[in-house]
């Protein structure tokens, strides 16, 4: 009889034999492949951490004690077990379950997360919110191997392991053991890390120690340092000792039994612990090979092979265009380095790493570090380009301004992923960049209309030496197919391009929206309306003869981006043109200040009028208002 039907909350998931969880598991697995085959989203982590998921359900007394997901990519299992098995297949769809997790959607969903590292934090501050308020429960938070390299983790653990708080951390090792599976002493020594006569004794020895008279100190000191110095060589976990939790580990994390035993024990402790497990990156999956390329997975492939079904021939990404340049650019300049933040698959650079190794950096989950690092490069002559999803450079952003833009080195930033990303939803939306990046001094901002103009501008970044560089570009096909990168020169500093010439209003566009806005004057057109076009590519700084020349032709400007108007592209030229031009009307076209959940990106475009047909509406309303004004 199959069981997860029957699983309406983690109380049922209690009631259930260990033989019954076990089969839960394989259910949970079979379930997950097959939705993921449909919807896409990051089912190899998830496949990883189903008995993990299981456990901490079975053990902990959930809603009640706080289980804190880091990232979300883990979460999938964990959604399975809290009442939306039934709704797994709206995932990541308009209106569904999100792909990561949110406090909106479950009582379950104790902290919300798209970005890693986070959840050690948030655990403590939950931990410390409990003890201010008196209240009774327990919190644990599950973190990858991955997000345990990033700096905010350590300054979680620091934090949380001299706190002597009631804290459990879960530490989700998928990839790269920190420490091997010794056999038989490995599994005695757990055993033994988990007897509870043990842990009462030792505890009960550490007292002592610290309430003996001071002739016994010197030996209550002695003594601890010997036990410290045998456990150090024993035990694979010394570092987290040293940072204050209790280390209890490895622990394979498909054994039912083992986590089940270790997780009874470890909630009845009250100070800082820390469980090791270990565990297979989509464990399960048919087609194999656990790596990367299993990390995620697009909508519509087939479940054995992780093949895409039906896969859509026609014009390459932006990344893959990204990439190839970037590679071939690598051949031409021996000076070029690219830093990237684990994701070389992701962000297109995994051509010019095989090319290029002793030049290439993948720092890990540490954006500001790789920021920071590739300063330092910058510094040496080296022309470093940093390769970051917009959402993730974010959290790079005091590195930007202190370490690359006040000592105007020339560092590189390329944003892959930039504007609306669609299913992945608002914690990868890369909707800020612009204004993020409009107000770093020295900071040139720029935004290509086409594949053709992304290598232009990577030419035009490389060759740049005053200052830092960046561009954007979307989750999304060119409008165009480029020639090779030898072929493509690089994009005149600070220039705007006309594309059509009007005489009733101008549009001002970047990157994404120039294609529209384009489409959106040829309607208009047949409309009687005479509709200017101008590529801003160059956003800061600006092409001040360009603008002079729309100024002096025109009484309504349009400003159209694919990014927030909150002190975005629109806002900047606004602000230019009152000052310089102040007859002339201005409107900013973009995505308002609001949070943009997952959709299909085309769907997303269209819902906020960035596609031709809401541009031109908008154009028609503001020809309408300026009719009535006059």
């Amino acid at each position: 009889m199959s069981l997860l039907p029957g699983i309406a909350s983690p109380a049922d998931v209690r009631r259930l034999s260990r033989d019954e969880l076990r089969q839960l598991a394989q259910e949970m697995r079979d379930r997950l492949i097959d939705v993921c085959s449909r919807t896409g989203g990051h089912i190899g982590a998830g496949l990883g951490v189903v008995e993990l998921t299981i456990a901490l359900h079975a053990v902990f007394d959930t809603p009640a004690d706080q289980i804190v997901w880091d990232v979300g990519h883990q979460g999938y299992p964990h959604k399975l077990l809290t009442g939306r098995n039934d709704r797994l297949e709206t995932l990541r769809q308009e209106g569904g379950l999100s792909g990561f997790l949110k406090r909106t959607e479950s009582e379950y969903d104790t902290f919300g997360a798209g970005h890693a590292a986070t959840a050690i934090s948030a655990a403590l501050g939950m931990a410390a919110g409990r003890d201010v308020m008196g209240e009774q429960f327990k919190v644990a938070a599950v973190i990858g191997d991955g997000s345990l390299g990033s700096g905010l983790a350590y300054e979680g653990l620091n934090n949380a392991g001299h706190s002597d708080r009631d804290i459990i951390v879960v530490l989700n090792d998928n990839e790269m053991s920190i420490a091997p599976n010794v056999g038989a002493m490995h599994k005695y020594l757990t055993s033994i890390q988990r007897n509870p006569l043990y842990n009462r004794l030792r505890s009960r020895i550490g007292e002592l120690v610290d309430q003996a008279p001071g002739p016994f100190q010197s030996a209550g000191t002695l003594l601890r340092k010997w036990e410290e110095s045998v456990k150090s060589f024993l035990t694979p976990g010394v570092l987290f000792e040293e940072l204050g939790f209790r280390y209890f580990g490895p622990i394979d994390g498909h054994d039912i039994d083992a986590l089940l035993d270790t997780f009874t024990a470890v909630r009845g402790m009250n100070t800082p612990r820390l469980v090791h497990v270990i565990t297979q990156k989509g464990r399960g999956f048919p087609a194999g090979d656990h790596g990367e390329k299993w990390h995620a997975l697009p909508p519509g492939h087939d479940p054995a092979t992780g093949k895409v079904l039906n896969a859509t021939t026609g014009n390459p990404a932006y990344t893959a265009v990204y990439g190839k340049g970037l590679a071939e650019l690598g051949a031409e300049r021996k000076d070029v380095a690219v830093i990237t933040a684990a994701m070389p698959g992701g962000t297109g650079t995994a051509a010019f790493a095989k090319a290029y190794p002793e030049r290439f950096f993948d720092v890990g989950i540490a954006e500001g570090h790789g920021v920071t690092f590739a300063a330092g490069l910058a510094t040496r002559g080296v022309r470093p380009i940093v390769t970051i999803y917009s959402t993730f450079l974010q959290r790079g952003y005091d590195n930007i301004i202190h370490d690359a833009a006040l000592q105007k080195l020339p560092v590189v930033f390329a944003m892959d992923r930039a504007g609306l990303v669609g299913e992945d939803g608002e914690t990868h939306m890369g909707l800020y960049d612009i204004p993020y990046m409009l107000t770093v001094p020295n900071m040139t901002v720029t935004a290509p209309k086409d594949g053709t103009e992304l290598l232009g501008l990577l030419r035009a970044a490389v060759d740049h030496e005053d200052g830092p560089f960046c561009f954007r570009y979307p989750r999304d096909v060119t409008p165009d197919v480029p020639p090779a990168f030898a072929d493509v020169k690089a994009v005149p500093y600070a220039t705007w391009e006309v594309e059509r010439r009007g005489r009733d209003l101008a549009i001002l566009a970047i990157g994404t929206m120039v294609q529209p806005a384009l489409d959106a004057a040829a309607q208009l057109a047949a409309e009687g309306l005479e509709i200017t076009v101008v590529n801003c590519r160059y956003i800061k700084p600006y092409d001040a003869a360009t603008l002079d020349a729309i100024l002096a032709e025109h009484t309504q400007l349009l400003m159209v981006e694919e990014g927030v108007v909150t002190n975005g592209f629109g806002a900047y030229m606004s602000a230019i043109v009152q000052r310089l031009a102040p007859q002339v009307r201005t409107a900013v076209h973009g995505v308002p200040d609001r949070i943009i959940y997952a959709a299909p990106r085309k769907k997303q475009l269209a819902m906020l009028g960035l596609d031709a047909a809401g541009i031109a509406e908008r154009v028609r309303a503001l020809r309408n208002q300026e009719a009535f004004a006059s």
